[in-house]
């Protein structure tokens, strides 16, 4: 069982920054894929970034050249930094863990980018 804590969503407005932490309950090294996916009202669920056990990274076209995904595995945590913020981007971010072909969801953070 892993549990997922996001945080650091908030209101910006266009053109500002945010950085979504997302914090396991488990060491990073025994979950295979850690994601950041959002959904917008009325819209589906969609990715936006992931990061592997061994750091490999991908990202929603969208987000490329804006958004970076990292992690510090002494903080057992993933980061999501997001520059360059659009109104588009107005989601609730959800962290997600893989581990052993099971996910495992955190409850979200709502990002608001006003225009």
């Amino acid at each position: 069982q892993v549990q997922l804590v996001e945080s650091g969503g908030g209101l910006v407005q266009a053109g500002g920054s945010l950085r979504l932490s997302c914090v396991a309950s488990t060491s990073l090294f025994s979950i295979n894929h850690i994601a950041w996916y959002r959904q917008a009202p009325g819209k589906q669920r969609e990715l936006v970034a992931a990061i592997t056990s061994g750091g490999y990274t991908n990202y929603r076209d969208s987000a490329k050249g804006r958004f970076t995904i990292s992690r510090n595995n002494a903080l057992n945590t993933v980061y999501l930094q997001m520059n360059r913020l659009e109104p588009e981007d107005t989601a609730v971010y959800v962290c997600n863990a893989r581990q052993m072909s099971q996910d495992y969801w955190g409850q979200g953070t709502q990002v608001t980018v006003s225009s």
